[in-house]
């Protein structure tokens, strides 16, 4: 009876430590702009960052779950853009960061897709450019200039129509 209780409460520690690690050291989405979700593996070490091209996100992490993407980039070789990254030191020992999360993608126009959706949705804060400021600043990308333009007119759909002569008249 006293083995079983112990393996019981080994099981759950067990239990426990799995949700944790899978927790801190698993997969995280962000979304983009668009709506799109983009699954990305969380890495803490040189040994979690895999071959290949893809994106990467600098994020620091507060009491546990609430992120904030510091920086966002894209790479065609992850391992080693990721090593000697000029702005990790900036976004670890000035903004914080406390991981770098990670996603595969092979083609260079996707790359560029997901990259500039990410940034346009977030606006990180190392992040100081495709940030649309105004109707003259497009996104680039043909979809994500489609989704701006609809978000913009949505936006404006609902302003009172008595503001809209207020600025006009100023």
């Amino acid at each position: 009876m006293n083995l079983s209780a112990r393996s019981d409460s080994a099981s759950a520690n067990g239990g426990f430590m799995f949700l944790f690690q899978w927790f801190l050291f698993g997969w995280h989405v962000w979304r983009g702009e668009t709506g799109q979700r983009y699954r990305f593996k969380i890495t803490l070490t040189r040994k979690g960052i895999p071959d290949g091209s893809g994106i990467y996100v600098f994020v620091r992490r507060r009491f546990g779950f609430f992120l904030q993407p510091l920086y966002i980039g894209k790479a065609t070789s992850l391992r080693s853009r990721l090593y000697g990254h000029e702005r990790w030191w900036e976004a670890w020992w000035k903004r914080g960061a406390t991981e770098r999360h990670v996603l595969v993608v092979r083609t260079a126009s996707e790359r560029a897709l997901i990259e500039e959706d990410l940034i346009r949705h977030y606006q990180p804060r190392m992040n100081d450019m495709l940030v649309p400021r105004g109707e003259f600043d497009l996104p680039s990308n043909a979809k994500l200039r489609a989704e701006w333009r609809f978000r913009q007119w949505w936006k404006n759909l609902f302003r009172f129509s008595g503001e809209r002569g207020r600025n006009h008249a100023a």
